[in-house]
């Protein structure tokens, strides 16, 4: 899926207010990344590392981790495409609703298809996959599978690996990464982004954490020079300087329950729980991509059309928490969205 992501703006001619689309922290980068990267500029003039392996190096000791249990990408979405190629083929579970691309990247490479919605992910029937994609926290939902959850799902299959796409992991409170069960599973494969929560999506950057011998398969069939100079330079601050430049989580989940209660006060939607800074709500009537138009097209405002999540419909939309003038930009074009004649 090439077009259908937030974050869109780009694509349309009206000025854009504030973006609801995206959920990438919109504090912006952490303070002196921007003046070290671009201090790095001399580093363009060579090639980079062909797998980035001091920076992987670096993101092996943070985790506590030898060096050939992390592999770096350009982001998680190569990670994702990197974990289909190497199961081409095989028979893939993705758990829904789900970001697109674990769909679209296993039919690429061939995978027999199948899906399971979240709340049934522990039920009968038993799964049968070589491969389950899970998003935990879970885009766009906001939902979390805790660790006794995975747990058990790792143990009840042992010979199924589990992708767990981590990508919010730094959005929320209720649970923690995944990355200590790699010493009790082999059947793990976590998925890591480092551009949501420092605003530097542009720069593409990720991470794939698993057993060595997972990891080499994936690194079979990666291709070199995949993470450029100064997104690796940007990843060498951010773990230098780790603990400085982690986003106001408490406050942001704070100012969404704040956000979200206030929005679930209109008669014409529909807000559903998260743990995250995201959130996905429905219209009572009309459906999404309408209303990101009109929203669009009249408020400077630009939400995501969720329609194109496996197990949503047109009428639901995600948002992402912004600051609290933004927040009633929204809060009251959607009033002024509800009280429009049918």
């Amino acid at each position: 899926m090439l077009h259908g992501h937030g974050d869109d703006g780009y694509r349309h001619p009206h000025p854009l207010v504030a973006d609801f689309s995206s959920n990438v922290w919109y504090g912006g980068e952490p303070a002196g990344l921007k003046d070290y990267v671009f201090g790095q500029w001399n580093t363009v003039n060579r090639y980079p590392e062909v797998l980035a392996e001091n920076l992987a190096a670096r993101v092996a000791t943070h985790h506590g981790l030898p060096a050939g249990q992390v592999l770096m990408s350009s982001g998680t979405t190569e990670s994702i495409y990197l974990v289909a190629q190497a199961w081409a083929g095989r028979r893939t579970t993705v758990v829904t609703p789900a970001f697109a691309e674990y769909e679209d990247a296993a039919r690429l490479h061939g995978h027999q298809l199948c899906f399971v919605a979240w709340e049934k992910v522990l039920s009968p029937p038993p799964l049968d996959a070589d491969l389950v994609f899970i998003c935990n926290p879970n885009n766009p939902t906001g939902s979390v599978l805790r660790e006794p959850e995975l747990t058990e799902l790792l143990a009840r299959y042992p010979a199924t690996v589990f992708v767990l796409d981590e990508a919010f992991i730094e959005f929320t409170t209720s649970i923690a990464s995944a990355v200590p069960l790699l010493a009790r599973f082999d059947n793990l494969l976590i998925l890591r982004s480092m551009t949501k929560a420092y605003a530097i999506p542009g720069l593409r950057l990720g991470y794939v954490v698993a057993s060595d011998k997972l990891i080499a398969r994936l690194t079979r069939g990666k291709p070199p020079w995949t993470v450029n100079a100064l997104a690796a330079a940007a990843g060498h601050f951010l773990f230098e300087h780790f603990a400085a430049v982690q986003p106001p989580v408490v406050q942001l989940l704070a100012d969404r329950a704040a956000f979200a209660a206030q929005l679930a006060g209109n008669a014409g939607l529909d807000i559903m729980p998260s743990h995250t800074h995201y959130f996905v709500g429905a219209l009572r009537h009309g459906t999404a991509a309408y209303l990101k138009r009109w929203l669009l097209t009249t408020h400077g405002l630009l939400i995501r059309d969720a329609a194109n999540f496996r197990g949503l419909s047109p009428a639901h939309f995600r948002l992402c928490t912004r600051p609290a003038a933004d927040n009633q930009l929204l809060l009251n074009a959607l009033r002024q969205w509800t009280d429009l004649p049918a």
